[in-house]
């Protein structure tokens, strides 16, 4: 079985999870790369990512996810956190089953998550234009999984598992930092969720950070008034020239990032070859 059929094994008792739109599954696939025995790990970390997702639609009030009724609008928020809390403890309890190595960094990336769940949530009551802050806390919430997964996935066959977990943290941040560029620029269609949802949420992210250095005085203040209050604020994005000049440069660190990535997947065959 793959590792989607592990899960769908996992939890068929639960009637509202057979309602979940599952995405690519990127953690998976990653996993059952670096070793194609690896499909009950890449079940057991899917259905971690899928449990926070729940959760995440919760704390975003999200009614829609890859294009379908959320759970949480579906059955109620809490039927949502319910069964993202029963998908995240069958989960730990298979887990146990690769040993302390693996459960460990499997675990700390939960931790993380979690702690980039709530960094997000207090970066969004203010505008945010540290860089700093934002990089820590997409690391936190998006790439410290993916850095596990790859980490977890090398150990599990005995590569070294610092070198894939760096690869792994790589496409971690910048997954996100196109994920959030693409909330941007793109629509409900594409995205399967509304679009500028992040904007709405008075979120910072890179490219509204970019857009913050280039702004005057004044228009730092319209867009500071539009952040999450009303629909306006989409002309102040969409009209103005230093918006789609922030989108390159956000676009710019996903370039170096994924030369990055290219320069460590070159290291890695060569750690597979010569294993």
């Amino acid at each position: 079985m793959n590792y989607f059929e592990i899960m769908d094994e996992m939890f068929s008792e639960f009637e509202e999870y057979k309602e979940i739109q599952k995405g690519k599954g990127i953690r998976g696939k990653l996993i059952t790369i670096i070793n194609p025995d690896a499909h009950k790990l890449a079940a057991i970390v899917e259905s971690i990512h899928l449990a926070s997702l729940l959760h995440d639609d919760v704390i975003d009030e999200a009614e829609t996810r890859r294009g379908v009724a959320s759970i949480n609008a579906k059955y109620g928020d809490f039927t949502a956190v319910m069964l993202g809390d029963i998908i995240y403890s069958k989960a730990f309890f298979e887990l146990i089953d690769f040993g302390k190595d693996i459960a460990k960094i499997i675990s700390n990336a939960v931790y993380l998550l979690s702690q980039g769940e709530l960094e997000d949530v207090k970066l969004s009551k203010n505008i945010n234009t540290d860089k700093a802050k934002y990089m820590n806390m997409i690391y936190k919430k998006t790439a410290s999984l993916i850095e596990a997964s790859c980490a977890a996935a090398a150990l599990s066959k005995g590569y070294d598992s610092e070198k894939f977990a760096l690869y792994g943290k790589n496409i971690g941040i910048a997954f996100q930092i196109v994920d959030d560029l693409l909330d941007i620029t793109q629509d409900e269609k594409i995205l399967g969720k509304p679009s500028m949802h992040d904007f709405f949420e008075g979120k910072t992210t890179l490219p509204y950070i970019y857009l913050m250095e280039s702004l005057n005085s004044e228009d730092k203040e319209k867009l500071i008034k539009n952040t999450g209050i009303i629909k306006k604020g989409l002309n102040l994005l969409g009209r103005n020239r230093k918006t789609v000049l922030s989108h390159h440069k956000a676009f710019e660190l996903t370039d170096e990032l994924e030369a990055k990535v290219e320069e460590m997947l070159v290291c890695l065959k060569e750690e597979k070859n010569g294993s």
